[in-house]
């Protein structure tokens, strides 16, 4: 990673990336420079103190690399079959390059081929530790717009630009016809 924009990490991220680096086959090992520098310049913080739009780890994060379509995945530790497409595993040199940036922060990397790309996050569409922090918020009694605290509640962490319907699309739904 060649620039520097402020990292910010969860007690538990720090403590995977460190368990990261120990686990590293030396100074040559390609993620020993970014795994060192990450843990160097972070600013730790408990989970009820990071702030919402930080990518820490199972975050969905819409991210583009330059000039590139945006692209939405979830920042995972390990690579998981059957989820080709939707995740970012924390040991590729993007997904280490994402944990710990905030909404707007771009970073520069230098790809093991020598390429240099720019990886920039636009939003955290989810971040664990948020919805827990209003999960817990909502706890002590009603909600702002009169729901049941504690209730089960929904928010949608995919968006689309445009949906493309026939003429039969109905908004409303399937008729109970």
């Amino acid at each position: 990673m060649s620039s520097d924009p402020q990292i910010t990490l969860t007690t538990k991220d720090y403590t995977i990336l460190e368990v990261m680096l120990d686990r590293c086959l030396g100074t040559d090992d390609p993620l020993y420079r970014p795994l060192r520098h990450k843990l160097d310049a972070a600013t730790v913080m408990l989970r009820d103190d990071i702030p919402d739009d930080a990518v820490t780890m199972n975050s969905r994060v819409a991210y583009r690399i330059d000039d590139e379509p945006v692209e939405t995945r979830i920042l995972i530790h390990d690579e998981v079959r059957g989820l080709v497409g939707m995740t970012l595993p924390l040991t590729s040199q993007r997904g280490l390059a994402m944990l710990g940036l905030r909404a707007g922060q771009s970073v520069v990397l230098e790809m093991p081929s020598g390429v240099k790309e720019s990886l920039t996050v636009l939003e955290v569409l989810y971040q664990p530790e948020a919805a827990r922090n209003r999960m817990r918020r909502t706890d002590a009694g009603v909600v702002g717009d009169g729901k049941r605290a504690g209730a089960a509640f929904l928010r949608i962490v995919h968006s689309a630009d445009r949906i493309e319907a026939g003429d039969d699309f109905d908004p409303s739904g399937p008729s109970a016809a």
